[in-house]
Order: structure tokens, then C-alpha cells, then sequence
């Protein structure tokens, strides 16, 4: 990382937020996490908002991962990646699935996707999260397109989770904050 580590012998958090965030994660920290706890503000404001997208959200926990998986490898997040590429599988997603999805990035993914190993749904999802991702908009045949296959609050959550994550993507690539257990790059 371009930071150090956060330990609490370097600065002080309360002891309620580096257990909440403990909780969320299982009992032990993360490297996004000894970054983000150099801020109170930063880490308390992320650890409820980002437990809300990963684990609150009603809309597809497989098409919202597929959505952060596009962001990653866009981004060129291997940390995003390397933390959500399983849980697309947890969630329902095939190995198949992101072999497509890695294919499909190496082209113009922004553009209709038209690999034969995702479904309509899931190539729908990849180009919206391509033109989110890179374009900062959608276009209109696209939005249309995902309006008569996703609700209102569906359409909603997964443009915030897609959305989440390019925040994310774009933290970890500024202190080059690497996949636990990997060296720096």
C-alpha cells in the first residue's frame, strides 16, 4: 500500500467502530480496511453504507456481484475482484459466467455482449455496468432495454452496487491496496 496499515497504536479509533467492522468481516480486518480506518468519519460511514450494498439489497446478490465483477475488471481492481468473484459463485453465478465476463471486457463491453455463455439478463447487466463504469452514463436503448426486465427499486440498487464499487475500485487503485496474503505490487 502507499499508506501504512492502520494499527491502532498508530491512531486511535473507538473501539465500536473497529469492532463493527470486525463483525461485518468475520472477525478479522482486511488491507481495504487498515486503509479506510485512517479516517473515523471515512470508515464508520463505509462499513454501514457498504454492509447495506453487499448484504442488504433485495435485487439479485448474483447480478449485483456480476455488476462489481464488470467494475473490477474494468478498473483493473484485482483486489475487487479477487474478494467478489467467489461470491458470484456463491450467489449463482458459473465459472463459465466469468470466463465470459473476462472475455467480454477484453473487447468494447460498453457495447451489446453478445458472449453465448451469459444469459440475456446477465449480458444486459455487463453492458450497463461497462457504460456506468467507463462512460459515467447509460444509454438510452440500454436503459430502455433494463427497464422492461428490472423494477424501479431493482434498477435502483443494482446502479448503486455498480456504483459502490467503482468508489471502491477507485480507493484501492489510489494507495495500491493489494488482495490479502499478496505482495505489494
Amino acid at each position: 500500500m502507499r499508506i501504512p496499515a492502520w494499527t491502532p497504536e498508530q491512531k486511535h479509533q473507538p473501539q465500536d467502530l473497529v469492532d463493527a467492522i470486525l463483525a461485518r468481516r468475520g472477525g478479522e480486518l482486511i488491507n481495504l480496511d487498515r486503509a479506510l480506518l485512517w479516517s473515523e468519519p471515512v470508515a464508520r460511514g463505509w462499513n454501514v453504507y457498504m454492509k447495506n450494498v453487499r448484504t442488504g439489497l433485495p435485487t439479485s446478490r448474483k447480478l449485483c456481484e456480476l455488476g462489481i465483477c464488470t467494475v473490477a475488471l474494468l478498473t483493473d481492481a484485482k483486489y475487487e475482484y479477487h474478494h467478489h468473484a467467489p461470491d458470484f459463485l456463491t450467489a449463482g453465478g458459473t465459472q463459465a459466467e466469468l470466463d465470459a465476463l473476462n472475455r467480454v471486457v477484453q473487447g468494447d463491453a460498453r457495447q451489446p455482449v453478445t458472449d453465448a455463455d451469459l444469459g440475456e439478463i446477465e449480458r444486459l447487466v455487463v453492458q450497463y455496468a461497462a457504460q456506468l463504469t467507463v462512460n459515467a452514463k447509460i444509454e438510452d436503448a440500454l436503459f430502455a432495454a433494463m427497464q422492461t426486465r428490472f423494477t424501479t427499486t431493482e434498477l435502483v440498487e443494482l446502479t448503486i452496487a455498480i456504483s459502490a464499487y467503482n468508489m471502491v475500485a477507485r480507493f484501492l487503485g489510489a494507495f495500491q491496496i493489494t488482495p490479502d496474503g499478496e505482495p505489494p505490487r
